[in-house]
């Protein structure tokens, strides 16, 4: 079934217009201390799955809204969530499940799904995604923890690290090597993993910024795993982690996007109100330079997420929509660096104090760059993709 124009439009409206209030009232004016405490109330997965917020795009048989126009569905509420609730921290964790999830939704048995996606999607239970390891970083055909078969269940063994909601998750989709005579991209799976397996250790990690969401260094000895949470087939999960990896390279463009934005809105309000040798700063042309420099980045990086949207919407998800997808990640993850850093040099001293939506957001610039890909690795893969290798 495909939306009609006018209904998607009413759809997107009603969709970011909730996802505002919900921003403004129950996220900015926590942000702050939040960030302080190390973590957000738990409570706030229930508030998000009440409002529908966490089902955006799952299929309505699990406890989402429906699965059409999800790309832009997703898009406008993650842009609008960070837009006016300008914390990365809480949403990384809040929305975890969204590169946690959708493997068990396109993976797991009928029987597994409808264990796992309702309650999380309801915010009830909480997803992570466990991907990276201490020596590999991006390159995930590097992985070593391995998963060895022992009857009805899988024995784990080895590490993860930098994992978001790693301390509170309940279901871990955990990347494996699960034939550990193939190296490379060959040998790996995807196994599922309850938070409460036994031979499962968790610790905190301290970061530069996303101070508000949990992350942690995960180390699984001879963990066991029942066997009918393996996700898909065994030793074919590569190509499932490289397509989890596309969405969340999306997500994260739609993210820095909105972050930008609120950067940009921090220091027009600032310029406009703050007052310099008998003007405003907006009045001083070099302010006024700097603000539309960044509605320049803003709505280029904008135009090309509504255009990539579309398409996949339309399930134009090719080859050279993936490289275009991981060029976006740099173009909207370099959008939201030149925003955050032109804002605090708007707000001058006051954008160097703790308390300020560009310093926050200034901190978190880095993690964006680097989580979900390089700049570097994005860039080889869109020349792989492209043909120019």
């Amino acid at each position: 079934m495909t939306v009609a124009p006018g209904e998607l439009q009413e759809a997107r409206a009603a969709l970011a217009a909730t996802v505002e209030r919900f921003a403004r009232t129950e996220i900015a004016p926590y942000a702050s201390d939040w960030d302080e405490a190390g973590e957000f109330p738990r409570t706030l997965y229930r508030r998000a799955g009440e409002l529908g917020l966490l089902g955006v795009g799952y299929p309505e048989a699990l406890g989402g809204s429906g699965a059409e126009a999800q790309f832009t569905l997703r898009m406008v509420m993650t842009r609008a969530f960070c837009r006016h609730g300008t914390s990365g921290g809480v949403h990384a964790s809040l929305f975890s499940h969204s590169i946690g999830t959708p493997p068990v939704v396109l993976l797991a048995s009928d029987e597994v799904k409808q264990e796992v996606v309702p309650p999380v999607l309801a915010g009830e239970q909480i997803s992570a995604l466990g991907i990276t390891e201490p020596g590999g970083g991006s390159d995930v055909a590097a992985i070593r923890t391995t998963a060895r078969r022992e009857g009805d269940e899988y024995v784990v063994t080895g590490e993860k690290t930098f994992i978001t909601s790693g301390m509170r998750a309940d279901w871990i989709t955990l990347a494996v090597r699960t034939d550990p005579e193939v190296r490379g991209a060959g040998g790996l799976s995807l196994l599922l993993v309850p938070g409460d397996s036994k031979g499962l250790r968790r610790s905190r990690l301290k970061k530069m910024g996303w101070w508000a969401s949990d992350t942690a260094h995960l180390t699984f000895d001879n963990m066991r795993v029942p066997a009918r949470y393996l996700l898909g087939e065994e030793n074919k999960g590569f190509l499932a982690v490289m397509h989890n990896f596309n969405s969340e390279r999306f997500g994260i463009a739609a993210s820095t996007l909105g972050f930008a934005e609120a950067c940009f809105d921090e220091a027009l309000a600032w310029a406009q109100q703050r007052k310099t040798f008998g003007r405003t700063l907006v009045e001083h042309q070099v302010v006024r330079h700097k603000l539309v420099d960044m509605q320049q980045r803003i709505r280029a990086t904008s135009a090309w997420l509504e255009e990539l949207a579309a398409r996949a919407d339309a399930g134009d998800t090719g080859p050279d929509w993936v490289g275009a997808v991981s060029m976006l990640k740099n173009q909207a993850t370099q959008t939201m660096q030149f925003c955050a850093s032109e804002g605090v040099q708007i707000l001058g001293g006051m954008g160097y104090m703790r308390g300020t939506v560009c310093e926050r957001i200034y901190r978190e610039v880095k993690v964006l760059t680097i989580g979900g890909g390089t700049e570097e690795i994005m860039k080889e893969l869109a020349a792989r993709q492209w043909g120019i290798a």
